[in-house]
């Protein structure tokens, strides 16, 4: 927007001008142009008092311009500042421009008539006399002449002694500037700000503010005109009332503006053409149509609403004016010859860019590039129509500027969501318009859009340029006359210079315009917008463009540097545009052989030998000669990857078979295919290398001339076979620089004609050694060239392509496709069938808390001895998270070596996984054996174990192979047994100690549980229980039990160093323990076995429940399969459900004894009823008998039992059976199941039957019936009907009798 006029196009903003304090710089200082005449007329308003130098006007003043808002984006987004003004600073005076202009000398005024401004077409002295619209000059007036708001700075002193005389002073001045103001005719705001100085007494505000309004009133100020700064504020102070005070400011700022739009409207209303001063007496002698006087009123009534901010009502009357200026009674009135016309012509520019940056403020986008296009459209119509046309170099160069004036508008507005940090390409439409169907470019594109179309206009406009006649470009003095009025007529110079300006002859001494300067400034611009948006197509294009008109300028290093990053990264390589790549290639070939940088002139000359190029005539494709007559010091090395560029070569690799086997040799093909032009000179290639990811040393070959008798030869096809040999080079030197010297240290060399021809495949021939098992797959390619000047390694990476056919040649003449599932260029190796011999006894199960020792032998059946070594893994199959891998123990326990047998390791267990790796075990000899054991401590938990073996050797013949036996053992350690467990309660014999007595109680005296062997006197309540436990074998042969117990966990205290609450005696019931030998257990049968319970609380105050946590102990082994093997006794500890012991709730027990009788079978039954009160409280119980026709009783049939606290009650019946038995309808199966001791009686052979006594035990209180708990053999639980049964034996034994 440079070329149009000076503060045409400016952003209009409030002016506010500071008076009385010296500016700090140039910049901000008011300096207004002014010409001679108008300088002779101006009125200069000054001040008489000295310019303020104290610290806080300076301060003031500073902040003050620091909000100067002339810079802000223009868009309604920062329209949330409160204030807005332009500010400049004048030390004491300023001038003021005549608001009626004199009539220059020579000239008489008529009579009766009127001055005018002298920026009116009615003033002799204005350039718009007498018909010209509107200029620049009037814009500038108001906002660089004429101030809204003059603000002027004065000291307040404090001195009393001179406070009087300084008041009056500043009266005076005020009034003077005030009464200079009025007589310029201008309503300029005035304002004063008082500074009180740092010395005198500020505490008397009443009088200080009697001071400020004497001098307001003298000076007839408005109260909001004068503003007070109190010395000694902190910055925030100031800056506060400096904010207040800029605020109050913008407020008659404000009024002013709106004061001069009523006035332009008031004018435009009035529909008269005013009268110029002195009537036209030259030219055409017309003035300013009515029309032409609304298109001037419109204008400044747009003009007057920016200052106000309301850019809808601007942009109102921006569109009324270029509607008016641009219709048939302005513009199509004014001749095309006439300068009027391109004044038109600049005002609609003017208009059209002020609507469309009204436009951009309120974010209607696509409107203003509607708008843009809309004056394009027009714009070409009218000079098509009235004009010269739009085939010139006068109209590409409007467009381009056009273009250039939309990014400019885009930049200045600062449209955040067109960030290139948010890589959005354009912006989408506004709401209002979102239903039209718009067209791709009436979206608003980021600014690179329109410098890249502006480059496109700048590209005609040159063209057109060059394309004029050589006559059209003399100067004027050496043309014709006739020729000259012809040209003024064809070229079309609105706002560019003439023809012989444009593009002069060549020997002129002058220049012309700088079209290549142009174009490049608009080039870069675009691209830069582009590459921050990542757009890599369109940045490609335009650094090309760019890159030829830097080549017109020889400016060979930005080439080099704009191009290099496109060529390295260019997609048309990718995509196969041959065109456009080639022309890149080319472009910063011949830049990069101007700046020396041969590595790029290399790699683009290699690339170019490919013939999906277009081949250049007259051009020498010899890649060896690509630095002729250049012998670089040092000598380049370029490395290219892989894709980097198009190679002229390609290479395939193929394996022929599938499968191999370490220690043989396996087949493979290298083609290598050259992609050159046909008639260029051939390749000679110095070295290639092919890389593998497994076990196969890097295959070297090297350039070696040979005779065609040892290669077959059919067109373009090659067969060269190569040997290839084991090398260790001294020197190994990497090829490219992320090569890596390999491991093993040695590579697989061969030697032939690596020298490669235009179109031709060279298939070489390898015999590959294998040597470990595994998979092996190419990799990559290496092709390197050495010449004089260059060393150049092309990377080829070796691809399995879906789509792609592997090709094998068994003959230069036929060919063979290769289909597999796998990749031809993958082999798998299969480990060379190792000799040795793993052999071992696992037995089917181990068991839980049993050492495990197990015995391999490693059995050597190969030739010659084998250095070996021994690899463990143990690993856990159960998914259990918390089951772990038990660290075991490897040595050997027969060998040739006594000192190897000694030696041993121990597993490193990490989780599920426990192993021993690279165990030595020496050189086992040919036929010999080593034996290695595994020793496994006890493991806990059942689990299931995977135990893989590993032998690792290499045979001396052969140290290159290695070679790997394997075993795998499943270990499975089980529960040898299982076990469930009844807890019976018993009647202990002897008495409750009394409540009432409780230093009589005699204790238990049972030992603690504690580890040392104190004597704790346990002296609270005693029960008595039954154990019964059955145990079964899981186990998968016979075992010896050798002993059974039961212990007791350790009870836990219930305060530190004090013994458990409760002690318990277990004693095993009735039983002989097992025999010395252990008992000999079957697999998969159970044994019984019942213990005696004691157990006494530690206080008598203490009769809640009780835990008690038991485990069983079995102690067993295996039955020796010989004399001679060692038993060991392993210990199992099965874990007891906790039970609980005591209570205070009242219990009653059952006990019976049988009593002989003489005269019968059936014995006299004595049934005891033992009744406990564990509680504090005094207990009633009803207890009352039933009669019955089965048995007769002796005992109370109906009483009533008190118990006391902490006692216990006995109600004994004798009760003798009427013999009537089951045949009363009473039978063993339907009176209950599962008694108390009817196993043991039914083993002894016993009969008998179960009978039911109607005994009922009731609460008095709670009128609750308790539950009779067997407590003795001969009872159980009726579990049908309830209650309990009673076993009664009728004597009567042997086989067959059934009752």
């Amino acid at each position: 927007m440079d070329d149009y006029p000076r503060g045409s196009l400016d952003h209009n903003i409030p002016f506010l001008l500071t008076l009385g304090v010296s500016p700090p710089n140039s910049s901000s200082a008011h300096n207004p142009e002014l010409s001679k005449t108008l300088k002779d007329q101006a009125i200069e308003v000054r001040s008489d008092l000295p310019a303020l130098d104290l610290p806080p006007a300076q301060a003031l003043l500073h902040y003050i311009q620091e909000r100067d808002a002339s810079n802000l984006p223009c868009i309604a987004y920062e329209h949330q500042l409160r204030y807005r003004f332009r500010v400049k600073s004048a030390e004491r005076s300023f001038l003021l421009p005549p608001r009626r202009a004199r009539l220059p000398e020579g000239i008489e005024a008529p009579p009766g008539a009127v001055l005018h401004s002298p920026f009116s077409p009615l003033t002799p002295i204005s350039p718009l006399y007498p018909d010209g619209l509107i200029d620049a000059q009037w814009i500038l007036k108001h906002q660089e002449l004429i101030p809204s708001v003059v603000l002027c700075f004065y000291n307040l002193v404090s001195d009393p002694n001179q406070s009087t005389l300084s008041d009056n002073q500043i009266k005076s001045d005020v009034n003077k500037l005030r009464n200079l103001i009025i007589q310029s005719g201008y309503k300029i705001k005035l304002a004063i700000v008082l500074l009180s100085d740092s010395a005198g007494d500020h505490t008397d505000y009443l009088h200080l503010q009697d001071r400020i309004e004497i001098i307001r009133r003298g000076c007839a100020l408005d109260p909001k005109s004068v503003f007070l700064m109190p010395p000694n504020e902190t910055h925030e102070d100031l800056a506060r009332m400096a904010e207040n005070m800029l605020i109050t400011l913008y407020g008659a700022s404000m009024e002013y503006y709106k004061e001069l739009g009523r006035h332009s409207r008031k004018k435009r209303g009035r529909g008269v053409a005013p009268p110029p001063t002195v009537p036209p007496t030259t030219g055409t002698s017309q003035t300013l149509s009515l029309a032409g006087w609304n298109v001037r009123y419109d204008f400044k009534s747009a003009i007057l609403a920016e200052y106000r901010l309301e850019m809808e009502n601007a942009l109102r009357s921006y569109e009324q004016a270029y509607e008016n200026l641009l219709s048939s009674e302005v513009v199509e009135l004014i001749p095309s010859w006439s300068p009027r016309w391109n004044e038109a012509r600049l005002l609609a520019d003017v208009i059209a860019i002020r609507s469309i940056r009204c436009l951009l403020w309120n974010a209607q986008n696509s409107a203003a590039v509607r708008r843009w296009q809309f004056h394009r459209e027009r714009m070409a119509d009218l000079v098509e129509r009235l004009g010269r046309g739009t085939s010139n170099y006068g109209w590409e160069a409007w467009e381009a500027r056009w273009a250039i004036v939309m990014a400019n508008l885009m930049e200045k507005a600062g449209i955040p969501e067109l960030d290139p940090a948010e890589l959005r390409l354009y912006l989408n439409p506004e709401k209002n318009i979102m239903g039209e169907r718009l067209q791709p470019w009436e979206f608003l594109h980021h600014t690179g859009y329109w410098y890249r179309l502006a480059s496109r206009h700048l590209y005609a406009r040159r063209a057109r340029a060059r394309a004029m006649p050589e006559d059209d470009r003399r100067p004027p003095g050496s043309s014709p006359a006739s020729h000259l009025a012809s040209r003024g007529f064809t070229y079309d110079t609105f706002m560019c210079p003439e023809p012989h300006e444009e593009f002069p002859l060549e020997h002129m001494t002058y220049q012309g315009v700088d079209h290549n300067g142009m174009i490049i400034d608009c080039l870069s611009r675009a691209l830069h917008e582009f590459l921050q948006r990542d757009q890599a197509r369109l940045a490609a294009e335009l650094s090309l463009e760019l890159a030829r008109e830097l080549g017109l300028r020889q400016e060979w290093a930005k080439i080099v540097e704009l191009l290099r990053p496109i060529w390295q990264n260019m997609s048309f390589r990718k995509e196969r545009w041959p065109t456009l790549a080639e022309e890149v290639s080319w472009a910063l070939r011949a830049a990069a052989s101007k700046t020396g940088e041969l590595g790029d002139v290399v790699t683009i000359d290699w690339e170019l030998l490919d013939r999906g190029f277009t081949k250049r005539k007259n051009w020498q494709y010899d890649i060896t000669k690509s630095l002729q007559l250049i012998t670089p010091d040092p000598k380049p090395l370029i490395n290219i990857a892989d894709g980097q560029i198009i190679s002229p070569i390609s290479a395939t690799f193929v394996f022929r078979d599938e499968e191999g086997k370490a220690g043989q040799t396996t087949r493979a093909q290298l083609c290598l295919r050259s992609n050159a032009h046909a008639e260029s000179a051939p390749i000679p290639f110095s070295r290639i290398e092919v890389r593998f990811n497994g076990s196969i040393n890097t295959v070297v070959l090297k350039h070696q001339v040979e005779e065609d008798s040892k290669r077959q030869k059919h067109g373009n096809i090659v067969l060269c076979p190569v040997s290839l040999e084991d090398v260790t080079p001294s020197e190994k030197e990497p090829t490219t620089e992320d090569s890596t010297e390999d491991e093993r240290g040695t590579e697989l060399q061969g030697t032939t004609d690596l020298a490669l021809s235009p179109g031709q495949t060279l298939v070489f021939v390898l015999d590959i050694p294998l040597r470990e098992q595994g998979e092996v797959t190419a990799l990559s390619l290496t092709a390197s060239l050495e010449t004089e000047s260059f060393d150049l390694h092309q990377s080829l990476k070796l691809r399995d392509m879906p789509n792609m056919t592997h090709i094998w040649y068994p003959t230069p003449s036929s060919r063979k496709r290769i289909t597999r599932p796998v990749s031809p260029l993958s082999l798998r190796i299969l480990p060379r069938p190792p000799k040795m011999e793993i052999n071992g006894e696992i037995k089917e199960q181990y068991y839980t808390n049993e050492a495990i020792t197990l015995d391999f032998d490693i059995y050597n059946a190969e030739d010659v001895e084998a250095p070996s070594k021994f690899d463990a893994l143990l690993f856990c199959d159960e998914d259990e998270a918390s089951l772990t891998a038990p660290a075991f123990i490897v040595e050997i326990v027969s060998g040739e070596s006594k000192e190897e047998s000694k030696r041993s390791s121990t597993s490193s267990s990490s989780g599920r996984e426990s192993k021993v790796s690279s165990y030595l075990l020496g050189d086992i000899q040919p036929s010999g054996t080593a034996t290695v054991r595994l020793q496994f401590p006890p493991i806990e938990r059942p689990s299931r174990y995977e135990l893989n073996l590993r032998v690792v050797y290499r045979l001396p013949t052969n140290p290159g192979t290695t070679i790997i036996q394997t075993a795998v053992y499943q270990l499975n350690v089980l529960n040898p047994f299982e076990s469930n467990y009844e807890l019976l309660p018993r009647v202990h014999p002897d008495q409750w100690p009394s409540f009432f007595d409780a230093e009589g109680i005699q204790p238990l005296s049972l030992p603690s549980q504690e580890d040392n062997d104190t004597v704790v006197s346990y002296k609270g309540l005693t029960q008595s229980w039954s154990l019964l436990t059955r145990y079964a074998s899981f186990a998968s042969e016979d075992l010896k039990v050798v002993d059974v117990d039961i212990k007791v966990l350790r009870q836990p205290s219930q305060e530190p160093n004090t013994p458990p609450p409760m002690t318990c005696l277990i004693t095993r019931h009735g039983e002989k323990s097992l025999p010395e030998k252990g008992q000999l257990m079957e697999p998969h049968t159970i044994e019984t076995t019942s213990f005696d319970i004691v157990a006494q609380k530690i206080s008598l105050d203490d009769r809640g429940p009780a835990p008690l946590d038991l485990a069983m102990v079995i102690r067993w082994k295996r039955v020796p399969s010989s004399e001679t093997e060692e038993e060991t006794i392993n210990t199992t500890t099965l874990p007891v459900p906790r039970f609980s012991l005591f209570g205070i709730e009242p219990r009653v027990l059952a006990q019976v004894n049988y009593l002989d009788t003489p005269d019968s079978f059936t014995p006299l039954i004595l049934l005891r009823v033992i009744i406990e009160n564990a509680s504090n409280h005094f207990l009633t119980f009803g207890v009352s008998m039933d009669t019955s026709e089965e048995f007769a009783f002796s005992g109370p049939k109906l009483s009533a039992v008190s118990v006391l606290p902490v006692s216990r009650r006995e109600v004994e019946y004798r009760i003798l059976p009427t013999g009537l038995g089951p045949a009363a309808g009473g039978t063993e199966e339907s009176r209950g199941e599962g008694g108390i001791g009817e196993s043991d009686k039914e083993k002894r052979g016993e009969k008998g039957y179960w009978l039911k006594p109607g005994l009922t035990v009731r609460d008095k209180y709670f009128q609750k019936v308790l539950r009779v708990i067997p407590a003795s053999e001969g009872v159980r639980v009726d579990a049908k009907e309830g209650g309990f049964l009673v076993w009664v034996p009728t004597g009567e034994g042997g086989e067959g009798d059934d009752e």
